[in-house]
């Protein structure tokens, strides 16, 4: 995995992450739930990780649903 090939999607709580992934399976958008890793801080120990390309997709996914803290690269 090179630098810039994925980034992750920081959420407040263990609830919201799995009701992301939720909405996220639901439009066939590929993800992963990981540990947050431990450069990036957050309350939550868990967040999405995706394809930069996919950034837009997941934004317009989970707007006015789902609140969300940062959207970081690993």
């Amino acid at each position: 995995m090179r630098a810039g090939d994925f980034q992750v999607i920081l959420f407040d709580s263990v609830s919201s992450t799995l009701f992301a992934e939720k909405i996220l399976k639901k439009k066939g958008v590929e993800h992963k739930i990981i540990p947050v890793p431990r450069h990036i801080s957050s309350d939550c120990g868990v967040c999405i990780r995706f394809r930069p390309v996919q950034r837009d997709e997941i934004e317009q996914a989970l707007s006015g649903r789902v609140t969300f803290q940062d959207i970081c690269p690993l």
